[in-house]
């Protein structure tokens, strides 16, 4: 799409929204990533190491959640874009999602030992429940309140230091935990404590304070088969949601495996281990600013193509870690970190600007059903991560319970994974 080209044919956007407002709205991420981050990385091996829970079964109920949650995604876009409230179109979207996550946590993080298939995938259900609604409110919102070409990539800008600061708190937890004499698993509950008590706090403030730009439908047919069709066949939707498939499997699989990795091979404790993913957060921070400036330059396409090769290389530089090398350790994933803001931050506002030229075409408001289209092809790749990866380190024999012993060929299949 060319530069501005939406917002031309829409006529003269609204004025740039100030530094002040902008971040405001970005506080609401706060939340939502803290419980991205503890989800992604800590709770799956906290079922295994300290629940007990099988590697089978949690690998099975992940991909089952997500298998299912992927047909909720379509259903709430179509709903948040036909929302019309006092309040706004999707800022009611974001209020009803508080109390939804703050309950499944509560379930999650500080669930009773000898839990099994059906709680977890219950309780997981309402958890991407919750996530679907906030994650899918926020983006909507944040791609009408920026409107501009260049605006949208200044709001992903700066939303990446709160992102930091979200996932700098998690992971010091761990190490706080053992500060104060706590074990590995009291550090997680604490992540769980945390998102409780700041998601009221965080997300109510942005949407107190933070004004919302409905964008009306015109006048004309409500949404039916033919608009929906049309839509997901549409070539740009169609490259970004495989590209949102692609750059999910390879992360999420490195995410899943993490921590047994990290403290099995490379011989990090875990509060360490939490450290180093510290390193990629503040390289997140940098490479946000720096992939915004360079989208000026080149344009957003060949931004994410510059931040997609750079993440793929610095995978491979993750093998030279060895033998607990902190500086190193912390080298490398802050180099992930750094490229990969850059293409998140892409990714977003590439399919925000297809939402301006949807609208043009139909009429109507679909921001959600596109951010859906988004998160549904992440969640398919990440069903895939731990439907494989869980079950393989299984049947390579691989223990992951507290002070679990692993023999050596246990443990070389855990660093082939």
């Amino acid at each position: 799409m060319d530069q501005g080209a939406a917002q031309a044919r829409a006529g003269e956007a609204p004025p740039p929204l100030s530094f002040g407002t902008l971040l405001t709205f970005t506080v609401a991420n706060l939340p939502i990533t803290a419980q991205g981050i503890a989800l992604l990385i800590f709770l799956p091996r906290y079922f295994a190491s300290h629940l007990h829970v099988s590697l089978v079964v949690i690998g099975a109920a992940f991909a089952v959640v997500r298998l299912i949650d992927i047909a909720v995604d379509p259903l709430l876009g179509v709903l948040m874009d036909r929302t019309r409230t006092s309040l706004g179109r999707y800022r009611v979207w974001l209020l009803a999602g508080i109390p939804i996550l703050m309950l499944s946590v509560w379930r999650l993080y500080f669930a009773p030992e000898g839990i099994g298939m059906a709680y977890l995938v219950g309780w997981l259900l309402v958890l991407y429940l919750a996530t679907s609604i906030l994650s899918l409110a926020y983006a909507a919102w944040g791609a009408n309140l920026a409107t501009g070409y260049h605006e949208r990539t200044r709001l992903g800008a700066i939303a990446q230091p709160v992102s930091v600061a979200a996932g700098m708190i998690v992971l010091f937890l761990p190490a706080l935990s053992k500060t104060l004499g706590g074990t590995d698993a009291q550090g997680v509950q604490a992540m769980g404590l945390f998102i409780i008590v700041v998601a009221p706090i965080a997300i109510g403030f942005a949407a107190w304070r933070t004004p919302e730009r409905v964008a009306p439908h015109a006048a004309g047919p409500a949404f039916n088969a033919q608009d929906y069709w049309a839509l997901i066949t549409r070539p740009a939707v169609i490259r970004l949601a495989l590209a949102a498939m692609a750059l999910s499997l390879g992360p999420g699989w490195q995410g899943a495996l993490y921590l047994f990795f990290a403290n099995e091979i490379l011989g990090f404790s875990i509060p360490a281990a939490a450290g180093l993913v510290g390193a990629s957060l503040i390289g997140g921070a940098i490479g946000a600013a720096f992939f915004a400036y360079l989208s000026r330059r080149i344009g957003k396409p060949r931004t994410l193509m510059v931040a997609t090769t750079s993440y793929s290389v610095g995978m491979l530089s993750f093998l030279a870690v060895h033998n607990g090398n902190v500086l190193l350790g912390s080298m490398v994933l802050a180099l992930l970190g750094f490229t990969q803001a850059g293409w998140l931050i892409m990714m977003g506002a590439m399919m925000a600007d297809v939402g301006d030229d949807v609208r043009l075409e139909q009429g109507a408001e679909r921001m959600g059903l596109l951010y859906s289209l988004i998160t549904g092809a992440t969640k398919i790749a990440g069903a895939l991560a731990f439907a494989l990866s869980y079950p393989l380190l299984a049947a390579l024999g691989f223990r992951p319970g507290e002070g679990a012993a692993n023999s050596h060929q246990a443990l070389l299949g855990l660093e082939l994974a």
